[in-house]
């Protein structure tokens, strides 16, 4: 602890010395910085990201899936005229009632394999 504060003292010394123009002048001119590696750069933040991620893909949206309170468990089904096939939420509510998460999702699942992790 207290060669935290000893360091932010030497640190507000220098600061005060050099807003003064009583510091020591930079050694070998201005400070140049380093070339980034855009390839290295792009690689740890995806790989970072992937860590991240991957857990919320399949994080179990339903709190209550199969248990008696779930109210996913329940569907519903239309039957339109003219012979078109019947419409249900089943389809869109089973997979999160079975204790699914994002990725067991009938559309966004396809999405999420686009996502690292």
């Amino acid at each position: 602890m207290a060669a935290a504060v000893g360091a932010v003292v030497l640190l507000g010394a220098g600061t005060a010395q050099a807003a003064a123009g009583t510091g020591p002048a930079p050694a070998g001119g201005p400070a140049a910085l380093a070339k980034t590696d855009v390839g290295q750069a792009l690689n740890g933040t995806t790989s970072g990201l992937g860590y991240g991620i991957a857990p919320i893909k399949s994080l179990r949206l339903d709190p209550w899936a199969n248990s008696t309170a779930d109210v996913l468990n329940n569907g519903a089904t239309v039957q339109p005229d003219q012979g078109l096939a019947p419409v249900g939420t089943g389809a869109l509510t089973g997979p999160l009632s079975a204790g699914g998460g994002v990725k067991d999702l009938p559309l966004v699942g396809g999405l999420t394999g686009a996502l690292p992790g």
